[in-house]
């Protein structure tokens, strides 16, 4: 597979399936087949077999003969985003620019902009009924040292109309901005995930690399989901910072933060 993470070959194959299935990769049309997987992956069946094992073991598909291999009801969640009530959101002030300002300093290639139904999981975190209309965008931004993030981008229909032009022209917050949509706040995640082949083709890195996941809802000023991003970042390449600051009594300081940025190179 290229990868010198020092696990097995199924091991690591079994993580980033599980990573899809958190995600809703495979909420409609089920995991593909041990061929295609074996295929994708380039190794012998019997290692996907060994995977698709665990993934059993861990309650996360279900595989039944004649019907494939299906996630398991409750599974997917949108990289792991709680309910918004149960999280605290991060203002826009300072985040929005950065973005916008990335959006601006780099080059953008649109792999796939299509008007598609929302799943499960992504109608959840948009708070939306599976099945309504969300224009889905992928997009791959570079600098000049090369391929930086691999970013998937769900907007309801509902909110904004756009074309893979108008993409290819502007960072997705501005056209937002100029369809009428006032921001109000974001919730975000910042975890780590491992390359599938599809993202680490992209991002010319190998099958399992490491990097950097950001899965974000922006809302507007009525508390309306209004876009949902899933980006996957080279962390060689891109740096998420914090401004923190001590603040409360003198027994019960905390860290709070001030300023959140994005460095990338």
């Amino acid at each position: 597979m290229g990868t010198s993470l020092p696990l097995p070959k199924y091991h690591q194959i079994y993580l980033i399936l599980r990573e899809q299935l958190q995600e809703g990769r495979f909420d409609q049309d089920g995991v593909p087949g041990e061929h295609a997987l074996a295929g994708q992956f380039n190794v012998a069946r019997i290692t996907i077999r060994r995977a698709m094992e665990m993934l059993v073991a861990d309650g996360l598909v279900s595989r039944r003969p004649g019907l494939g291999t299906r996630p398991v009801p409750g599974v997917s969640g949108v990289g792991g985003i709680p309910n918004a009530d149960k999280q605290q959101r991060a203002h826009l002030t300072g985040l929005l620019e950065n973005i916008v300002n990335m959006g601006l300093r780099t080059s953008v290639q649109v792999i796939d902009s299509a008007l598609v139904s929302a799943s499960p999981s992504v109608a959840e975190a948009l708070c939306i009924a599976p099945g309504t209309p969300v224009y889905k965008s992928l997009r791959v931004r570079s600098t000049d040292a090369g391929p930086l993030s691999y970013i998937t981008t769900y907007v309801p229909q509902a909110v904004a109309e756009f074309t893979r032009d108008d993409l290819q022209r502007e960072p997705l917050l501005m056209l937002l901005e100029a369809a009428g949509v006032e921001f109000g706040g974001a919730t975000q995640t910042i975890s780590a995930r491992l390359a599938d082949a599809q993202v680490a083709r992209h991002l010319d890195v190998s099958v399992g690399s490491a990097l950097l996941a950001v899965t974000r809802v922006v809302r507007d000023m009525d508390d309306r989901p209004v876009q949902l991003l899933l980006g996957l970042y080279r962390p060689d390449r891109y740096q998420y910072q914090l401004q923190l600051s001590r603040v409360g009594s003198i027994d019960a300081k905390v860290w709070v933060s001030e300023e959140l940025s994005a460095q990338f190179h």
